[in-house]
């Protein structure tokens, strides 16, 4: 790396993210040149790069003590410059406190500041950074590797460990090949199979494949030859919730999520934003307008269904804001880019809204590299229906701590663990008869949050597991397998524990979701926007498998090997059969199938004796 580093001094290899350095116009060629010249003159010799097509390149670096997988994005260095200190309003703080300290830095990088950081604070240099990332610190003075995510875990990080060497990239197709890794394939692994059926992801830190983790978010581990150290460096749930006037309250929420939005509109190349009209977009929209000079350029889609079309509230929304908008009318059934979208997310997810997802991330590459989102509003500030529905059911306040934990958990299950024992063969149900989702994969969190009130402790299970298990990944793997790069600003860590300062009743009120949130934002975007029905970014997949891909379902559902294997035929049929004659309605069930089924057309090669029981 550049600067005054010996033989012995780290490398830092950054997945990507908003970081708080600006970086110049061509850092990812300097980059990997430098770490070329680094590695080799420590006697370790890069592999050829070995390209996927999707968000970028696996080198493998031999090492004595594991084998290394670097992980270099596409998109390149294309990162935000920003603000660490709460108070300062200079971007530029950490370059200008190296600098005083005496530190030569000869680039514009945020690698390099990582890596100074590094070399004088340790590990603990990650507090000070703000946005999304994925770091790997290779220290061979320490005979270490760090591996590092970022805090609410927008970028992806996975790990593999054979025992012998470890491999790591921020996608599982890169360190998946035996031709890569000299590991073996991995057989498929039925407990995360189990969580899916839950939650229509898989839950980090499991993978469909065992032996393949994901980093968990707001963590770093530690890889050294006598094993693996891993922990947590920030916590959500250390937020306290406090009383607020709601003037002040508003005052403050506006400001940082102005600031938010702010320093995440630095880019050396073009930007622009998703707008739906929704007040998520349309507030992140509104208070771009207020730091540019030319129109914020925003992108929607719409559909001819007026049931899942926003299109005429976007427009609204970029006319209101002077921006310039480009709107296209999308195929609605989409299902032909199903199995592309799977490719590029690594693992199964039952979620239609990838689809459209994917065709405005089409649209505005076009145009941009960057863009930002409303995304984590919803999570943050109790956005979606079910947050109401479930908090106004007859005796909900009368529940017991338990009791409501469990019942918010098994509300918002796919299935629940009788289906799940009902779908399953007769051996697969034996062996998963003792593994409870919520105990493995919910509880921890709810433990956690036990001093939040029953709104926030549903929220922030949702922070943890669905928005960064499935929400965050839509914008993210989309927008990367375009080569554009999707900022949150609601995901600012200081707009989070703000949100967790705040207590539930300001989120949900009398049934009116992001109570206090719309009317701040209000006097910006107009109460039109601010207080419209909220519609999800979705396409009708349901009518779909009760008509025109009705015989596409059954044929996939049943041709699988995989499904086959793990559930009962009979079951599935019935299924199929009572959602096409209207008796039952399966939707979000048969979609998480389909995708499994999907996922294991994409893998068939890899997947001959890899389920084990």
């Amino acid at each position: 790396m550049p600067g005054d580093q010996g033989f012995g001094d780290p490398v830092v290899h950054p997945s990507e993210g908003e970081l708080d350095a600006p970086a110049a116009g061509g850092q990812r060629e300097q980059m990997l040149s430098l770490n070329r010249q680094r590695l080799e003159l420590s006697g370790h010799k890069l592999n050829d790069v070995i390209g996927d097509g999707g968000r970028g390149d696996l080198r493998l670096v031999p090492h004595p003590l594991v084998g290394r997988g670097i992980k270099i994005e596409q998109a390149g260095l294309v990162q935000d410059a920003q603000k660490l200190n709460q108070e300062e309003r200079i971007a530029e703080r950490l370059f200008e406190d190296l600098r005083r300290q005496g530190v030569t830095l000869k680039t514009q990088s945020d690698t390099e500041v990582i890596l100074r950081l590094y070399e004088r604070e340790g590990i603990s240099f990650v507090s000070k950074l703000n946005g999304m990332f994925a770091i790997a610190i290779d220290d061979l003075r320490e005979d270490a590797l760090y591996l590092i995510r970022d805090r609410i875990g927008v970028k992806p990080l996975y790990v593999r460990d054979d025992g012998t060497r470890v491999a790591f990239a921020s996608e599982i197709k890169a360190i998946l090949p035996e031709s890569l890794t000299g590991m073996a394939t991995p057989a498929i692994d039925v407990e995360a199979i189990h969580h899916y059926l839950g939650f229509n992801y898989i839950p980090a830190p499991w993978t469909i494949w065992q032996g393949i983790r994901h980093v968990m978010p707001g963590t770093w581990m530690r890889l050294t030859r006598s094993g693996a150290q891993t922990q947590r460096w920030w916590r959500l749930a250390d937020q306290q919730e406090r009383d607020h006037e709601f003037g002040d309250w508003a005052e403050e929420f506006m400001a940082v999520l102005d600031d938010a939005t702010r320093i995440r509109l630095r880019a050396d190349v073009p930007w622009g934003a998703f707008l739906s009209g929704g007040v998520d977009s349309s507030t992140i929209v509104g208070l771009m307008a207020r730091h540019v000079k030319d129109p914020v350029k925003t992108f929607c889609i719409g559909f001819a269904d007026p049931r899942y079309d926003e299109s005429a509230f976007a427009a609204e929304a970029a006319r209101r804001f002077g921006c310039e908008h480009t709107s296209e009318v999308a195929e609605l059934n989409m299902l032909d880019r199903w199995p592309k979208v799977l490719h590029y997310l690594d693992q199964p997810h039952g979620d239609a809204s990838f689809m459209p997802t994917l065709r405005v991330s089409e649209l505005a590459a076009k145009h941009v590299k960057v863009v930002l989102t409303g995304d984590g509003g919803d999570e943050l500030f109790a956005g979606y229906d079910k947050y109401a529905a479930f908090f106004a059911r007859p005796g909900a306040d009368a529940l017991d701590d338990d009791a409501f934990r469990r019942q918010y958990f098994d509300s918002i299950s796919l299935f629940t663990p009788a289906a799940r024992q009902a779908l399953y063969r007769p051996e697969v149900a034996r062996k998963l008869a003792g593994i409870d989702s919520y105990e493995a994969a919910a509880r921890p969190w709810f433990d956690e949050a036990a001093h939040f009130d029953r709104i926030n402790q549903a929220l922030y299970l949702d922070m943890q597991l669905l928005l960064s298990g499935n929400n965050l990944v839509k914008p993210d793997r989309m927008g990367m397998a375009v080569s554009i790069e999707a900022r949150t600003p609601f995901l600012d860590w200081r707009m989070m524990e703000l949100a967790f300062r705040s207590r539930g009743n300001t989120k949900l009120h009398g049934g009116d979701k992001k109570h206090w949130y719309k009317k701040a934002a209000a006097p910006l975007i107009g109460d039109d926007l601010a207080y419209r029905k909220k519609q999800m970014f979705t396409v009708p997949i349901g009518e779909w498998f009760r008509g025109e891909s009705h015989a596409w379902l059954r044929s996939t559902l049943q041709g699988s090997e995989l499904l086959s294997g793990l559930f009962n035929p009979e079951r599935i049929g019935a299924m199929l059969d009572a959602h096409r004659d209207g008796s039952a309605n399966f939707t979000r069930e048969l979609r998480a199938l389909a995708a499994l089924g999907l996922w294991e057309q994409h893998h068939r090669d890899r997947l001959a004796s890899s389920v084990q029981l």
